[in-house]
């Protein structure tokens, strides 16, 4: 493409390299990939035409390591960078630094990043052009006593929020004047942990606030326009759960005022790219300037399904200097085209208050990609979550005409998805788009926070005859639909002892599948084969006929109705989707089965692998159960690790800033 650049490399990894990968190679542009250690064998490493080693595995070793990131750009011949979202893409310097190298930042300048680098400064330059604001504090002078005036005067609730900080990090509600001074410490160890710096600015706190963003893109020939809003109120601790354009609340004059003011907040900071300006929005409609996201954003797909752009192609273009599309500037409001709305499959334990995961992915298993639904994914089946890296999987995407439409196209999407090994949040979004706050578009950010219990299964919820007896004989099929290949294996593929039918000279055929739902383990036993069985267990019986498992589902008549399942299968599991809830059952062996050895009380260990914030004890300290003792760092997010019991600490085996694996003994309480 005449005018575009040849080749462009790309400072990121996963799902977002892979995305910025498939944009350049349809329009000619060659890639370079970058990847550390623990990323040698990932996705956006293969998909680009060719890749460089920058480092070990944690981000400090590779991906922040701009000099390094540089050096592979000049050596490669890159003539760009695409910083993707994270790691070094609103870092000023290194935006400086690319542009000293004679190479193109594809995003906004380092002037502009900066002028957006502190919550506070932004916050001055927006009153000054004219952007609602919440009242709040944003002075330089951080002593406490001061603080805790000019939160007296704000008054309650109020917000902390780290002046340097992103991502839900460094932000605390308070509601009264006694909870401050605890939260303020909270927040400035944090903010100091994530960013290096401790200054924190006040705002009033809206109650039941809606979050909705503007993008907004801007060219180097003085044109800036938003391209629509996206809704983003469905949020835990500050994390965006589910996005959607265009926002169900916001009417055509909201959105006329709310785009006016996103594009006089990106015209204050002279803004060239793709950015986010992003708004809490209160029940009455009133608005405030919340920051400005100097490039892209992980939801911007729903941007593009609802506009049909790619918003990455925008992006190389502006950066290699062409002007934005005249149909872009000409027009104040880009009509949208139906409804889009993006979910994140995580690796996480919704179960564990969505404790992060790692580990290699067995079974990955993604809707097939259309007009309708899209995946944009940087793993594959057989792929390792890494414990350095935030734990996406993939954004789940989809479009139809409606809003309700695009629900029921989530619902089949994720029905259609099976995750194996890591725990996964699937089930959590499949609860997530049937529940009324979402179907009604009621829902504000703190909803999830107040009301998690709605959204999580209710504890040992017990599981259908009819599922139970499915599970049983699509496991029966699976056995019998093996044994020709095992017995093939044999000096005599042609013995009866290879069928898998239960067959045996004398007597008739039994089996016993033994299946685990919930921890708990079931043994049944099953006479019959080739779909045709009788199943019993736990004094239950049922009748299975014409059982049959093809193409993803499973289908059977069960004690006299026919019933049809989504089904997976492998070695270890079984999972049966009916179109509303899904149920994975481990598969044991009949005749060797052992219990795991329950945790002992009188240590506390790491959860997952992690670095060690601090440590709140010592030897010989009394404690009471649930005391918090240390907390760790690890996938992005703060572990507080508390007493399992009363009693005294014995020993501490680690110290703040170390970095432990999984399962490792932190510290010890004396034996009672």
């Amino acid at each position: 493409m005449q005018g575009l650049f040849s080749k462009v490399l790309i400072a990121n990894r996963g799902e977002i390299a892979c995305r910025v990968i498939r944009t350049c190679r349809r329009l000619g542009i060659a890639t370079v990939a970058v990847y550390s250690d623990a990323d040698a064998t990932a996705q956006h490493v293969r998909l680009a035409d060719e890749a460089w080693p920058i480092g070990g595995s944690r981000p400090a070793e590779s991906y922040l390591r701009g000099e390094v990131i540089l050096d592979v750009a000049k050596t490669s011949g890159a003539q760009a960078i695409h910083p993707g979202y994270g790691f070094l893409s609103e870092n000023a310097d290194f935006a400086d630094a690319v542009e000293a190298a004679g190479l193109v930042f594809i995003g906004p300048s380092a002037a502009s990043m900066r002028k957006m680098g502190s919550k506070a400064g932004a916050k001055i330059l927006m009153q000054e052009h004219k952007v609602p604001v919440v009242p709040g504090y944003t002075g330089e002078d951080q002593d406490p006593a001061l603080l805790a005036r000019e939160a007296d005067r704000i008054g309650y609730p109020l917000m902390i929020k780290a002046a340097h900080g992103g991502g839900g990090k460094g932000m605390r509600i308070v509601r009264a004047r006694e909870e401050f001074a605890a939260n303020l410490e909270s927040c400035q160890r944090e903010a100091r942990n994530a960013f290096g710096r401790d200054r924190v600015l006040l705002e009033r706190y809206v109650e039941k606030p809606r979050h909705i963003e503007f993008q907004v893109f801007g060219d180097r020939h003085g044109n800036i326009v938003h391209l629509n809003e996206r809704e983003c109120s469905a949020q835990r601790r500050y994390q965006k759960v589910l996005e959607e354009a265009p926002s169900p609340f916001v009417t055509p004059e909201l959105r006329t005022r709310m785009g006016e003011a996103a594009v006089a907040a990106a015209r204050a900071i002279d803004y060239a790219n793709a950015g986010t300006v992003e708004f809490i929005v209160g029940q009455n409609g009133e608005f405030y300037f919340m920051e400005i996201n100097t490039r892209l954003q992980v939801e911007h797909p729903v941007t593009e399904l609802t506009l049909n752009l790619d918003l990455v192609e925008l992006q190389l273009r502006v950066a290699a200097g062409e002007a934005l599309p005249a149909s872009l500037v000409r027009n104040k409001s880009v009509p949208a085209d139906g409804h889009a709305i993006e979910l994140r499959l995580y690796a996480e334990d919704p179960a564990q208050n969505f404790l992060p995961g790692s580990g290699r992915l067995t079974t990955l298993r993604l809707p097939t990609a259309s007009r309708h639904v899209r995946i944009d994914g940087g793993v594959i089946q057989g792929d390792t979550v890494s414990i350095f890296y935030d734990p996406m999987i993939a954004k789940l995407i989809v479009w139809d005409r409606t809003r309700d439409e695009a629900l029921q196209r989530l619902r089949e999407a994720l029905a259609a998805t099976e995750i194996v090994g890591p725990k996964s949040n699937v089930e959590f979004l499949e609860r997530l788009v049937r529940h009324p706050a979402v179907t009604g578009a009621t829902i504000d950010t703190g909803y999830l926070d107040r009301h998690l219990e709605e959204f999580l299964p209710a504890q040992a919820e017990p599981v259908p005859t009819a599922l139970f007896a499915a599970a049983a004989a699509a496991v029966l099929l699976d056995q019998e639909a093996a044994a020709p290949q095992l017995a093939a294996t044999g000096s005599d593929p042609h013995s009866p002892w290879a069928r898998a039918d239960g067959w045996r000279l004398g007597h008739p055929g039994k089996r016993v599948v033994v299946l685990v739902q919930a921890g708990e383990r079931v043994e049944i036993t099953a006479h019959g084969n080739g779909g045709d069985y009788t199943l019993e267990w736990n004094g239950t019986q049922a009748r299975v006929r014409n059982a049959l498992l093809a193409d993803g589902g499973f289908s059977a008549e069960i004690d006299g109705t026919m019933r049809r399942l989504r089904a997976g299968i492998d070695a270890a599991h079984v999972l049966l989707h009916d179109g509303r809830t899904r149920r994975v059952f481990e598969r044991a062996a009949a005749f060797a089965y052992r219990a795991s050895a329950a945790g002992g009380g009188d240590r506390v260990a790491a959860p997952m692998p992690g670095r060690v914030v601090l440590t709140r004890v010592q030897a010989g300290d009394s404690v009471t159960e649930g005391q918090e003792l240390a907390i760790m760092e690890a996938m992005k997010m703060e572990i507080t690790l508390r007493a399992p019991r009363a009693g005294t600490i014995a020993i501490v085996q680690v110290s703040a800033g170390e970095f432990v694996e999984a399962d490792a003994v932190l510290i010890r309480l004396e034996s009672v």
